[in-house]
């Protein structure tokens, strides 16, 4: 069934790209006309409609198409049938834990000598620690449209009205344990005391925490506490959950569902996902990245915001980062190259960071008031960019998104049904270390 679903995907590409008999690119290499394959939630495919139109305005007869991905799986399966098939986007727009397997394949066209001779964007325009993200064996493959880290958004009106401190830079994860406890409440108001939610469901109407049991969630409060993830950044051939810190932290992320019952059950985020919970008023604080501000600029009901990550001793976190990339197929690479130009330059960045979409990967614009402009949610945008020189990032070898996958579905059992420690170590360890040994290095 999936090899169809990637088959039908592909066809439905080729269509998209070539409709009305055009080669892909438009009209070839001298068309002006340029794909761009992307994903997100509505707010977000709405935000690159208007980084189009933007450009499209700007640059007088260009023509930007967006393919638009139902979400990251479907572009992947989207970009690995095309480029297969002979006809790719010309540009596409992924995480740097994902380009990985595309780079190893070399579908991906290096645009240092275009950099190199822009007029519009320079590397010492944006954050090194993104450009580097997107560099493999050498070459810079890609180019960044964001700068991310993870973030605390909080619901501001429920702990006004539980009167619980609101979170700030410096608290703990004890502090976050504290005040996770403190705003998970039945419909009257009782605080729930630990795991006795399980016996009286639906007994939480307001849970206090919000967390994806995922490698690139753990990640960041094993770093914190002076752990690693992984025996080698650059040449990673296993986990190391199994050292005293990391295990540590595994542990206390794993006891936020069973020993503390902040965060909730499986079936009620099968119900109704974290995102959705927030933005209805019965989640108190979500950990999720920047992209998710388009969507919760619609809120009308609560008012909210963010704050950094808690820590155990010292700040850390993890990078969040999609770039443009140019297809080595493509047939319209200087067209497609033009408008990642543009993307990636001040007036692109502009728009897309007055979306709110994202954190700008372009130094002066991050710090500009298109930014972190107080009148638009959240209003301490500044924690995006404080958390920069903090973060750290996964390796981007060629099986990271099959390493992901593997290990996400583990800590989701330890999770919810309280998988014993050693096993789940145990089992993050068998089920990766031959994806590891497969994997190619940048």
């Amino acid at each position: 069934m999936r090899s169809l679903v990637a088959a039908l995907a592909a066809v439905t590409l080729a269509v998209s790209a070539c409709g009305g008999g055009t080669a892909p690119g438009g009209a070839g290499e001298g068309g002006r006309s340029v794909q761009l394959l992307v994903f997100g939630a509505p707010e977000e495919l709405a935000a690159y409609r208007t980084l189009a139109a933007a450009y499209e305005k700007s640059a007088g007869g260009a023509r930007v198409r967006l393919i638009e991905a139902s979400d990251r799986e479907d572009l992947i399966a989207r970009l690995s049938t095309s480029i297969a098939g002979g006809a790719p986007p010309d540009v596409f727009l992924l995480n740097y834990r994902f380009y990985g397997q595309f780079a190893a394949k070399n579908a991906i066209e290096p645009v240092d000598a275009r950099l190199g001779a822009s007029k519009v964007v320079r590397p010492a325009d944006l954050y090194p620690t993104v450009t580097e993200a997107f560099r493999w064996r050498g070459q810079q493959l890609c180019l960044p449209s964001n700068v991310s880290s993870l973030a605390v958004y909080y619901n501001r009106t429920l702990f006004n009205k539980y009167g619980v401190a609101e979170p700030k830079a410096g608290w703990t994860w004890n502090d976050l344990i504290a005040t996770a406890s403190a705003l998970t409440r039945t419909a009257d108001g009782a605080v729930v005391k630990g795991t006795e939610s399980e016996a009286g469901a639906p007994r939480v109407a307001v849970y206090g925490l919000g967390v994806e049991p995922t490698i690139i969630r753990v990640a960041p409060f094993v770093w914190s506490n002076g752990g690693e993830i992984l025996d080698n950044q650059q040449r990673p051939t296993r986990f190391t959950f199994d050292s005293p810190k990391a295990r540590q932290a595994l542990r206390d992320f794993i006891d936020l569902r069973i020993a503390y019952g902040v965060v909730p059950t499986d079936e009620e985020v099968e119900a109704e996902d974290d995102e959705s919970r927030f933005a209805n008023g019965r989640l108190a604080m979500l950990l999720s990245s920047r992209r998710v501000t388009t969507t919760f600029r619609q809120i009308k009901g609560f008012d909210w915001d963010v704050a950094p990550l808690p820590t155990y001793g010292k700040a850390a976190g993890i990078l969040h980062s999609d770039a443009y990339c140019i297809t080595r197929a493509s047939r319209a690479k200087d067209a497609a190259w033009k408008f990642v130009e543009y993307a990636v330059g001040p007036e692109g960045q502009r728009i897309l960071g007055g979306t709110g979409r994202s954190v700008p990967s372009h130094i002066a614009v991050s710090r500009s008031r298109t930014f972190l402009d107080p009148t638009k949610p959240p209003r301490n945008a500044q924690v995006f960019l404080d958390a920069i020189p903090t973060v750290r990032r996964v390796p981007t070898i060629s099986t990271w998104p099959e390493i992901e996958d593997v290990t996400d579905g583990i800590l989701e059992n330890a999770l919810y049904r309280g998988d014993p420690l050693d096993q789940v170590i145990r089992d993050i360890d068998d089920k990766t270390r031959p994806l590891f040994a497969r994997g190619q290095n940048p």
